[in-house]
């Protein structure tokens, strides 16, 4: 409550510096590659950190890591909050250019905690999305029955894990408030 507080006395031109302050931190530590929403450069990072991957560059097409077996992982993140509850992960290109072989999706919430993650199969991400002419790609919903699919599997606590383990200092300390 005392963070709430003090962001409140904030005025909106020191909220937004704070938040420039923020990503540039979050740029710092690796956790974020650009300076777009953090959602899918958060996605990237805890999947990679969970499971050992390597990060692909951003100049590579179609997939974001690549593990120590040579699986090619597209990964997504969302974030749902009040004001979007939607959970259409974003544009999927070239689905059929077999550029990725599994897609790794975790759902976070407002404050982005993990709600849910897993790992699905390219063939399932084809099946279950729908072609969308004027972006050129593929809308893939990540639905709770996904996580009954054959072949998808639930890495939830594997993701939750890795973002706990990646918390080493304290939002209230890097906001000057302690107690």
């Amino acid at each position: 409550m005392a963070i709430m507080q003090k962001l409140a006395s904030l005025t909106v031109t020191e909220l937004l510096a704070l938040h420039a302050q923020i990503g540039e931190e979050l740029r710092g530590r690796g956790v974020v590659r650009s300076a777009n929403s953090p959602t899918g450069d958060l996605a990237e990072h805890l999947f990679c950190l969970a499971f050992g991957w390597e990060q692909a560059p951003n100049s590579v097409k179609g997939y974001d890591a690549l593990g120590p077996d040579g699986i090619r992982y597209q990964i997504k993140g969302r974030r749902i909050h009040r004001r979007n509850r939607s959970r259409q992960m974003s544009a999927i290109r070239d689905i059929d250019g077999d550029h990725f072989d599994m897609l790794a999706a975790v759902l976070f919430d407002d404050e982005f905690s993990v709600i849910r993650a897993a790992l699905v199969p390219r063939a399932i991400v084809k099946e279950r999305s729908v072609y969308v002419g004027h972006t050129n790609s593929n809308k893939f919903v990540l639905r709770d029955e996904i996580w009954n699919a054959s072949g998808v599997r639930d890495v939830t606590v594997e993701i939750a894990m890795a973002m706990r383990r990646g918390d080493s200092v304290e939002l209230p300390k890097v906001l000057g408030i302690v107690g």
